[in-house]
């Protein structure tokens, strides 16, 4: 039975609010339906009866966590007037150093490494969608002619990937005063390069 997520009944939504909380602090990894239903006050049978099977609920919870993080890339979106890529990179990289978004940013390190070692799980294409996710909004942070220029498309890549790399060694070190540092330097570097538009 496919997960029935077109139109969630009131139930469902709480549900996955509620596992939602669950895997922040417990992961997706080892997740088992019986402790997570006992958590959120239901019943294996119910969510299974709603989400369609484990991989049905996995699939919403991912698509929660993407639509978390799309708010934050909501705010950026300006392309009538762009912050500039430097400004835009600054503003998400103190939202991912934020330390109460680390369980989130956890929740989606893992489902990054699962979609790509397991691409035709629950997981598939978590990590590209979230790599077009992030291309686009710094795509729209950017002046129009930068914006349409193979070496505009080159430095938000090397922006995303600054970011992304720095978010895994904070994850991995919760050194936030050296790596906030880190990437304090690379856009130095590239606001400094007088190409920013910023």
């Amino acid at each position: 039975m496919p997960p029935r997520t077109a139109n969630p009944s009131a139930r469902q939504t709480e549900l996955l609010e509620a596992a939602y909380e669950y895997v922040l602090v417990h992961g997706l990894t080892d997740l088992s339906l019986r402790p997570l239903a006992e958590a959120v006050g239901s019943s294996t049978r119910v969510l299974m009866f709603l989400f369609g099977n484990k991989d049905g609920l996995v699939r919403a919870l991912l698509e929660r966590a993407r639509a978390e993080e799309l708010v934050l890339l909501a705010g950026l979106r300006e392309p009538e007037q762009p912050v500039g890529l430097t400004d835009a990179a600054e503003q998400v990289w103190a939202w991912l150093a934020a330390e109460r978004h680390r369980p989130l940013l956890r929740l989606w390190a893992e489902a990054y490494a699962r979609s790509l070692v397991e691409p035709d799980g629950p997981w598939a294409g978590f990590a590209r969608n979230t790599v077009d996710d992030w291309l686009g909004v710094l795509a729209d942070c950017q002046p129009r002619a930068e914006r349409d220029s193979e070496a505009g498309a080159v430095r938000r890549t090397l922006t995303l990937a600054t970011l992304r790399g720095a978010l895994l060694d904070l994850l991995a070190t919760d050194d936030e005063g050296r790596v906030t540092a880190a990437v304090h330097q690379h856009l130095a570097l590239l606001r400094g390069a007088g190409r920013d538009g910023a």
